[in-house]
């Protein structure tokens, strides 16, 4: 059973690390970053099988960060699930640093692939998720996208294809807080309806509140259950999530907080707004 108290104080605490390490770096994703804390707080901390002892453990669940500009939220799971030392979120996008400003599965342990270009994690997870099938283990694949991202032809084509496959052991998690870096989604290039869309393609879908735990928790469990089909789960969610001042801003898409940015974002989150 999950514990939502603690999974929604662990994406406090990743929301908070994350914006120490984006301030010291001076550079990175805040928006989309944040928006995404409550999914991968669920997913490292409740769902997924995994050994940070163990990374290449064979029955492991798989986790692809399609949308690669939010490594921050990743670096910090990772460090705080035990991966690595978490001193080294403080060399974020440093020169020499496995750091990088996104996730690169030569420099880290627990990357399973190198993402940033957008686009491409849904065929990646794809992938693997049929090579599970194939070698009989019973291990699932969850891929996290941005919802600008799925503006791209690549995701559909995947779309495709995992419905194709009946890839049921394939969750996908789109971060649905309509705004890319140029402004909302629907004006950019309108990706709405989303659910409609998955479903025409084949895919069972949760629509959710990304940010309640209990939605999340309930959705995870849920696709689990499905057979013969991928799932989705379209996350609604607010970009900058957590700090007022950064909420609903494209603006902070792709900026570092200043210190003063910083210290009334700590403030507000030790004081419970999540």
């Amino acid at each position: 059973m999950a514990d939502i108290a603690f999974l929604n104080e662990m994406a406090k605490t990743l929301r908070i690390e994350i914006l120490k390490m984006l301030t010291k770096a001076g550079s990175g994703h805040t928006g989309g970053s944040l928006s995404a804390a409550d999914i991968v707080a669920a997913l490292y901390f409740y769902k997924m099988k995994h050994d940070p002892k163990n990374p290449k453990w064979e029955e492991r669940d798989r986790f692809i960060l399609s949308k690669g500009h939010a490594a921050p939220v990743l670096y910090t799971v990772l460090s705080l699930t035990g991966y690595f030392d978490k001193s080294l979120l403080n060399t974020l996008r440093q020169l020499n640093s496995p750091l990088q400003g996104h996730p690169c599965c030569k420099s880290l342990p627990g990357i399973e692939v190198s993402t940033g270009s957008l686009g491409q994690g849904l065929s990646v997870a794809n992938g693997m998720a049929l090579g599970l099938k194939l070698d009989g283990i019973p291990s699932r694949v969850y891929c996290l996208l941005g919802d600008g991202e799925i503006q791209e032809g690549q995701v559909w084509e995947a779309a495709m294809t995992a419905s194709h496959y009946k890839l049921d052991n394939l969750c996908a998690i789109i971060d649905n807080n309509d705004l890319q870096i140029d402004g909302y989604c629907s004006e950019v290039m309108n990706i709405y309806p989303i659910d409609e869309k998955f479903r025409a393609f084949g895919w069972n879908v949760f629509k959710i509140d990304g940010h309640k735990m209990e939605e999340i928790i309930y959705a995870l469990d849920e696709a689990e259950k499905i057979k013969g089909k991928p799932t989705l789960i379209l996350a609604k969610t607010i970009k900058g999530k957590g700090v007022s001042i950064f909420e609903g801003k494209a603006k902070y898409h792709g900026i570092a907080p200043t210190e003063e940015e910083l210290e009334i974002a700590i403030k507000e989150l030790k004081n419970g707004k999540n």
